[in-house]
């Protein structure tokens, strides 16, 4: 019996590994392309304080806006415990701050998670008629939202940032999709 649970246990470890490096290996081009809009996934908000890894996204994102990277800027993310208001609010009003028209601003306020920013982002994107978006997130966040973006028929270039200050948290970020993967694309 014992032989048998060390056998299923080693099998997971040695799945779980070569899952990780399948993972990344897949390619994923950080080319940014002009595109009809923007797409920002969202982050933890505190009460109604941004993290930092929103900030960077945001700011980032509008800074693409501003070089004529996309006409639009749909911000996505919903309302999670611990936040005041929804991660789409926080980054308009970044936005706006950063000198982006508000009427440029498409917000997506309903997903809690980053399947459901693709998902619930993909039907903005098809009611609009874009015909492609630029993908905004975190370095290490870029690989699954590109897995997520193809099984939601959405035709998608990427854009990275890296937060600099808070190298442990991006470490942390890139174990931390590892589950995150198996979870969205064998579970779902």
């Amino acid at each position: 019996m014992k032989k048998k649970v060390v056998r299923l246990v080693t099998g997971l470890v040695a799945f779980i590994l070569a899952f990780q490096v399948y993972i990344y290996m897949l390619p994923i081009t950080t080319s940014e392309k002009k595109c009809s809009a923007i797409l920002i996934l969202g982050c933890r908000v505190k009460g109604e304080v941004p993290s930092a890894f929103l900030m960077e996204r945001t700011r980032h994102g509008a800074e693409l806006f501003k070089k004529g990277y996309g006409e639009y800027i749909i911000v996505s993310g919903g309302k999670g415990s611990g936040e005041d208001i929804s991660e789409a609010e926080a980054m308009k009003r970044i936005l706006i701050e950063e000198g982006v028209p508000k009427e440029k601003i498409i917000e997506e306020n309903k997903s809690t998670s980053t399947a459901e920013n693709l998902k619930f982002s993909s039907k903005i994107i098809k009611e609009k008629d874009f015909n492609d978006v630029l993908i905004v997130s975190n370095e290490f966040h870029l690989r699954r939202a590109s897995i997520l973006a193809k099984k939601n028929n959405i035709k998608a270039s990427y854009s990275g940032v890296f937060v600099s200050g808070y190298k442990y948290l991006e470490l942390y970020g890139g174990i931390r999709e590892i589950p995150a993967i198996i979870k969205d694309v064998l579970l779902n």
